[in-house]
């Protein structure tokens, strides 16, 4: 999971205008770095021209997806990833990227504005950030906290019955259950026959 590009433009009548971008190219040729940041740059800038105010989207190309979103006032963000990284991941990025320029950087500077005059430092610091989705997003980490708790369990099921035991076989064999407890759990087996856990 990477992400390559993060920029913000303001969306013109006809243009839209590069306010501040950043990129994390080092997985690129260093011959290669010039040319795929014009390349995004270009495509960022396409996007959001292309993309109507208020809205979100998600644009594949190639090997990766660009997420771009317009706001109501045209001030717009870009993030260019590879194809792993999670799309609400990116959207939320984009959203506090968009809430923090437009508190620090004043809205009659964004039509005019270029990356040289516009004063916001921030975006190489969260394209850092936002590199590992997991430490970045709260939901994002328990997800994959979850996840990671699910195949110990699912791990520890199959240690316990490692020998080639069922666990049929095992409640059947049972001499402490009692028959009525036999009896339910033979019940509670059939009842749930459509639906297995794990």
């Amino acid at each position: 999971m990477k992400l390559y590009s993060l920029s913000v433009h303001h969306k013109g009548a006809t243009k839209a205008n590069l306010l501040k971008s950043a990129h994390d190219l080092s997985s690129f040729s260093f011959f290669q770095r010039s040319s795929i940041q014009e390349f995004m740059t270009f495509t960022s800038a396409l996007i959001v021209e292309r993309t109507s105010q208020g809205s979100r989207a998600s644009i594949k190309e190639q090997e990766y997806l660009c997420h771009v979103y317009v706001r109501n006032d045209n001030l717009s963000a870009v993030v260019i990833a590879d194809t792993e990284y999670p799309q609400r991941v990116c959207f939320t990025l984009l959203d506090k990227v968009l809430d923090e320029f437009s508190r620090q950087v004043d809205s009659i500077d964004w039509p005019s504005g270029s990356p040289e005059t516009i004063n916001y430092k921030a975006l190489d610091i969260h394209l850092a950030k936002y590199q590992n989705p997991r430490e970045a997003d709260a939901m994002t980490k328990v997800q994959a906290e979850l996840d990671e708790t699910k195949i110990i369990l699912h791990n520890t099921m199959e240690s316990l019955l490692e020998r080639g035991e069922k666990l049929d076989d095992l409640v059947a064999k049972s001499e402490v259950l009692g028959t009525q407890s036999k009896a339910f759990y033979k019940t509670a087996r059939k009842q749930n026959s459509c639906c297995e856990i794990m």
